[in-house]
């Protein structure tokens, strides 16, 4: 059967509208203020559907992986996906943000399809990586209140 396929899911409730939320997630630069695994993220071309971003994500031993990604669905306010396109393990996710009441549901969901010997070398250490970024998640109220 080998190793799972690594995925990981957290839906956290932020008491801002979507809009402030969207904007936010939307802004790749900013990433690092939020997402404790990546260290850093540059526009290189475009922007919403398209976008290319270049991204250093923390790897073993705190070093600097390429995670570089590319914006596959941009609906304001609602949803952003991406697919890695640089990088060992090249995974697909998605921010998806629901309005409830005044706050805003946001849900990262993170799957990548790993085959051959990486899915038995690296499946496990790369769910492990996944579960404990999703549990850092957390944007600062300064980026939501500016």
């Amino acid at each position: 059967m080998g190793n799972p396929v690594p995925e990981a899911e957290r839906t956290i409730t932020i008491n801002q509208p979507a809009a402030a939320v969207f904007a936010v997630v939307a802004d790749g630069p900013r990433a690092p203020l939020w997402r404790a695994g990546v260290l850093d993220v540059a526009l290189v071309s475009g922007s919403g559907m398209g976008a290319v971003y270049r991204q250093g994500v923390r790897g073993p031993g705190g070093r600097r992986i390429a995670a570089d990604y590319e914006i596959t669905a941009f609906e304001p306010d609602r949803r952003i996906a991406f697919r890695a396109v640089a990088g060992p393990v090249r995974p697909e996710g998605e921010f998806e943000l629901e309005p409830i009441g005044a706050a805003t549901a946001l849900t990262f969901r993170l799957r990548a399809n790993l085959f051959g010997w990486k899915r038995l070398v690296m499946a496990r250490a790369v769910q492990s990586t996944w579960e404990a970024e999703m549990r850092g998640i957390e944007p600062p109220r300064e980026l939501l209140e500016a």
